[in-house]
């Protein structure tokens, strides 16, 4: 019965006598209660019925967060890049940017993904890596062009951890690899890992992978030389024996 009332009193609300403030105000307030969808509504109507003028364009941004609030990432993705193509020179652009950045961060676990990673480790690195790129993309456009904007300095950190990410899921396939034997590829991988993400802590997996694997093929000289390289540069490695060798492939295969 609440229900029927509810939708019979959203149905008889006249917005035809509404003004663009009037139409603003009430978006915000639906938006402020968690009322994303209605929020958006009320947003799309504002900008229907004036096109023009300050209240509109901030509509649109308004849309984007709400989207993006109710886990709607590809509508917010969508809702900001339109932003950015009708008007390039905004004030707010840099906003714009930032949520494109944070739908695409979260667009393949949602926003407990992140805080989740955090508390209990869980392994961001393991998911599909595409959204990762294109958010790291998105946060990088707004890092180089607006480097002063309030948003900045926290899209640095989420670029940070998406390196990282990016950096461990190629670890993963170079694992994968080495459980199939197919140590060439392995290897290809690892040296990938190395040019690409060469600050990121997978470096020191991609070194281990690379010596196991030439060992696996027989190539001395090779892993003794990957073997200089990870002493030098970690020295208290977990893949060191205590005479600073690499473990073998017993070690390996606890992974």
């Amino acid at each position: 019965m609440l229900a029927a009332c509810g939708i019979l009193s959203e149905k008889t609300v006249d917005h035809s006598k509404w003004s663009a403030s009037k139409f603003y105000v009430e978006a915000k307030n639906e938006l402020n209660e968690g009322n994303y969808a209605a929020a958006v509504k009320l947003f799309e109507a504002l900008e229907a019925r004036y096109p023009y003028g300050r209240y509109a364009q901030q509509a649109q941004l308004e849309i984007a967060y709400a989207y993006y609030k109710d886990q709607e990432h590809a509508s917010a993705i969508a809702a900001a890049e339109r932003f950015i193509q009708l008007y390039p020179h905004h004030q707010n652009i840099d906003y714009a940017y930032y949520i494109k950045g944070l739908a695409s961060f979260n667009d393949d676990q949602g926003l407990m993904g992140y805080i989740t990673h955090k508390i209990i480790k869980q392994d961001m690195s393991e998911r599909d890596a595409k959204a990762s790129r294109e958010s790291f993309e998105s946060l990088k456009q707004l890092v180089t062009r607006y480097p002063d904007s309030k948003y900045t300095p926290d899209a640095l950190q989420r670029m940070a951890y998406l390196v990282n990410a990016l950096a461990r899921g190629e670890i993963h396939v170079a694992q994968y690899y080495m459980k199939r034997k197919a140590y060439v590829a392995a290897i290809k991988r690892a040296q990938f890992i190395l040019e690409e993400y060469p600050q990121t802590p997978a470096t020191e997996d991609a070194l281990y992978i690379m010596a196991v694997a030439y060992g696996e093929l027989g190539m001395t000289d090779l892993r003794e030389d990957v073997e200089k390289v990870i002493r030098k540069n970690f020295p208290e490695s977990i893949y060191l024996t205590d005479s600073g060798a690499v473990k073998g492939k017993s070690w390996w295969e606890i992974w």
